[in-house]
C-alpha cells in the first residue's frame, strides 16, 4: 500500500493541515516510532485530535474527499440491495450514491484497499471511495439496523440472536411426562422454530441484562417485554398465532401441566448460555386473551460476594457490618418487591458462612442456592408455612437463621424468640421505612419489651438507576420547581458536578435509555440504647425519628441526593425512587 506521491508521510499530511504545531508533530511522531505504532492508530487511541479532524487528514493522506454522515443520512435501500446487508456492516463501507458505472462509497478505514477490491467485486461496479468518520458510520448502521428490525420484528428477533440453538442449553424438563392426548400441543411446541425463537427470547433477556421476561396475551397479537434496569422496554413479538405453541414450550421446559390453560401455574428450569448458568423462575397467569408468562432470570454470577461489594455508603456499610457481627438479635431489611432485599441478604450470608457456623434458610422460593448453607423451600399449598419452617429449623442447631419474610404474626413471634435465645436472625419485612419496622412488628402484636430487647437494626433500601457512563451529560440548570415541590434545598449540590442522561439513541452502552445498571441506597436504624429504650416504653415514630436523626442517620432521600451529587444517577432517578421519602 503506497500512499500519493505528493506524501510520504502521514506526519506530512498532518503538517499540510496545519492540525498540530511542528515541535507537538516531531513529538507525536517520535512516541509512535518508540511505542511501535503508526502515528494515526496512536492519535486515535489517545484522542489527540476529534475523530472528524483525524478522518479529514487521513483523506488527505490517501487522496479521497472526506464526507460527513448523520444517524438520519437517506441511505437509498436500492444501492444496499446490490450487496448483502451483513457484507456491509463487515466490510464497515456504505454505498452513497451510483452514477452509471461508478459508486461512491463511504468506508471507515480509507487504508484498507483491500476491501474496496472485495466491494468492486460484490457489486460489480468501479468504486470511489470516500473517508468516513467511523463513529459516524457506525452510528448510521445502528439506524438503519434499527429501521430493518422495525419494518420487520421477526427479523429483529433473529438479528438480536446471532446464535445457534446450541449456545442454550436447557437443564430440567420433562417431555416424557405429558399425556399422548397432548401429542399435537407437544408437536407445535417442539417445532424448531418455536424452540428457536423461545431460546432467542431468553438469550436476548440476558444479553441486555433483563431482571423478568413478560410474554402477554394482547387481542390480536403477543407482547413481549424486558425489565431492564427497573424499566420494562418493549421489543419485538412473535405473532400471536405462535403465541400457545411459545406457553407450550416454556411450559414443558418448566414441567408443567400443558393441557392446564385455566388456574395460575408456577415453576422453574435451569439455561446453560452465555458460558454461565442461570435459573429461570416462571409464572403463568389466565388472562381474557390467553396466558401471560412471566420469567425472572436469576443469575448468580450477578449475586453480590460479600456486603463490601454491594457499594453501599459508608454510614450504611458500617452499620450493616456491625449489625451482622453481633453474636445474635434480629435483623430486618425492608423495601418494595424488587429493591434488592434478597440480594442484601445473601450478601450478608456470605460474609457470615464460615465452617464453624450452621446457616439455615426458610424461603419461598429459593432464589440463589448457596454452598454451605442449608436452603428450605416453603410451600404453603402443603402445610409447609414460614412458621413450620422456623420451628423445625430452630431444632437444627442454627446459628444463623434466614427467613424469607416475615409476613404474619406467628412467624414474627418465633423470630423474635429465636433472637432472644442466642440465635442470629435475617429476615424481611413489607415496610416503608427502616422506623416504620418498629410499629409494623408491634401491630402483629411483637411486646415493645420484647421487640427492644431483640432488634440489632431495621434497614430500608431501594435501587437506583445508574446513569450511562459513555453518554451521560453534565446538568447545568436543575428545575427550580422540582427543588420546591421536593423540599430540596438548592445549595446542597453547590460545588459538585450534577448529570443527566444523554440523549444519543446510539450509544452502544445502554442503547440510548441513558441509564445502565443499578445500585442500592440504604437508611440504616441501628438500635443503640438510647433507641431500644425508646422501643420499650413505646415512643411514637416521630420520637424515635428524632433519636435516629440526633445519632446521624442518613436517611434515604438524603443518601439518593448524595448519589447524585457524586454524579452517579440524576435528579430525576433519585426522586423516582426516595421523592416520597422524608
Amino acid at each position: 500500500m503506497k500512499p500519493p506521491k505528493h506524501y510520504t508521510s502521514f506526519a506530512e499530511a498532518l503538517k499540510a493541515c496545519s492540525l498540530f504545531p511542528e515541535d507537538q508533530l516531531q513529538e507525536l511522531v517520535q512516541k509512535a516510532h518508540t511505542e511501535k505504532l503508526p502515528l494515526e492508530k496512536l492519535i486515535a487511541a489517545e484522542s489527540i485530535l476529534p475523530p472528524q479532524a483525524l478522518t479529514c487528514a487521513l483523506a488527505t493522506y490517501y487522496g479521497m474527499p472526506p464526507i460527513s454522515l448523520s444517524p438520519d443520512f437517506k441511505v437509498s435501500d436500492r444501492l444496499l440491495e446490490l450487496a448483502p446487508w451483513e457484507f456491509w456492516r463487515k466490510a464497515k463501507a456504505l454505498p452513497l450514491e451510483k452514477v452509471e458505472r461508478f459508486l461512491s462509497v463511504a468506508f471507515a478505514d480509507p487504508s484498507d484497499l483491500l476491501m474496496q477490491d472485495e466491494v468492486a467485486a460484490a457489486t460489480r461496479l468501479r468504486v470511489l471511495p470516500l473517508a468516513a468518520v467511523p463513529e459516524e458510520l457506525d452510528a448510521l448502521f445502528n439506524a438503519l439496523e434499527a429501521k430493518r428490525q422495525a419494518n420487520n420484528p421477526m427479523l429483529a428477533m433473529e438479528n438480536v440472536m446471532r446464535l445457534d440453538e446450541e449456545d442454550l442449553e436447557v437443564a430440567g424438563g420433562t417431555e416424557e411426562k405429558q399425556p399422548e392426548s397432548l401429542d399435537k400441543a407437544i408437536e407445535n411446541a417442539d417445532g424448531a422454530p418455536v424452540i428457536r425463537m423461545v431460546n432467542m427470547i431468553m438469550l436476548e433477556a440476558l444479553r441486555t441484562g433483563a431482571s423478568d421476561i413478560h410474554f402477554e396475551a394482547m387481542e390480536k397479537s403477543s407482547r413481549l417485554r424486558y425489565r431492564i434496569d427497573g424499566e420494562l422496554v418493549e421489543r419485538p413479538a412473535p405473532p400471536k398465532a405462535l403465541h400457545d405453541a411459545v406457553v407450550s414450550r416454556i411450559k414443558i421446559m418448566s414441567e408443567l401441566d400443558i393441557a392446564e390453560r385455566r388456574v395460575p401455574q408456577d415453576g422453574r428450569f435451569k439455561i446453560r448460555a452465555l458460558n454461565k448458568e442461570v435459573d429461570i423462575r416462571v409464572s403463568i397467569l389466565p388472562t381474557i386473551h390467553g396466558e401471560k408468562v412471566v420469567m425472572r432470570t436469576l443469575d448468580k454470577s450477578n449475586l453480590a460476594p460479600s456486603l463490601a461489594s454491594l457499594g453501599l455508603d459508608p454510614v450504611a456499610y458500617e452499620a450493616m457490618k456491625y449489625a451482622i457481627d453481633q453474636p445474635h438479635g434480629i435483623i430486618l431489611v425492608t423495601g418494595p418487591t424488587g429493591s434488592g432485599k434478597t440480594t442484601t441478604l445473601y450478601s450478608c450470608l456470605q460474609d457470615l458462612n464460615t465452617p464453624n457456623v450452621n446457616i439455615v434458610t426458610a424461603e419461598d422460593p429459593v432464589e440463589y442456592e448457596l454452598p454451605g448453607v442449608n436452603q428450605v423451600h416453603v410451600n404453603q399449598q402443603v402445610g409447609l408455612t414460614f412458621a413450620s419452617v422456623l420451628r423445625s429449623v430452630l431444632r437444627q442447631d442454627p446459628d444463623i437463621v434466614l427467613v424469607g419474610e416475615i409476613r404474619d404474626g406467628e412467624t414474627a413471634d418465633i423470630a423474635v424468640k429465636a433472637a432472644l435465645t442466642g440465635h442470629l436472625v435475617l429476615s424481611t419485612l413489607h415496610t416503608n421505612t427502616a422506623i416504620g419496622v418498629i410499629a409494623r412488628l408491634i401491630d402483629m402484636g411483637i411486646q415493645p419489651f420484647m421487640l427492644g430487647s431483640s432488634l440489632i437494626c431495621a434497614q430500608a433500601q431501594r435501587l437506583f438507576r445508574r446513569l450511562c457512563p459513555v453518554c451521560k451529560e453534565p446538568c447545568t440548570e436543575l428545575d427550580a420547581d422540582v427543588l420546591r415541590v421536593n423540599h430540596i434545598d438548592p445549595t446542597l449540590f453547590e460545588g459538585a458536578t450534577l448529570f443527566q442522561p444523554g440523549h444519543n439513541p446510539n450509544c452502544p452502552k445502554c442503547h440510548g435509555s441513558g441509564y445502565k445498571g443499578r445500585g442500592a441506597i440504604m437508611e440504616v436504624l441501628p438500635v443503640s440504647e438510647s433507641i431500644r429504650n425508646l422501643i420499650i416504653r413505646g415512643a411514637s415514630s416521630e420520637e424515635l425519628k428524632a433519636a435516629a436523626i440526633k445519632s446521624g442517620m442518613v436517611f434515604l432521600k438524603e443518601a439518593g441526593l448524595g448519589k447524585v451529587r457524586q454524579g452517579v444517577t440524576s435528579l430525576q432517578a433519585a426522586l423516582e425512587v426516595t421523592g416520597g421519602e422524608d
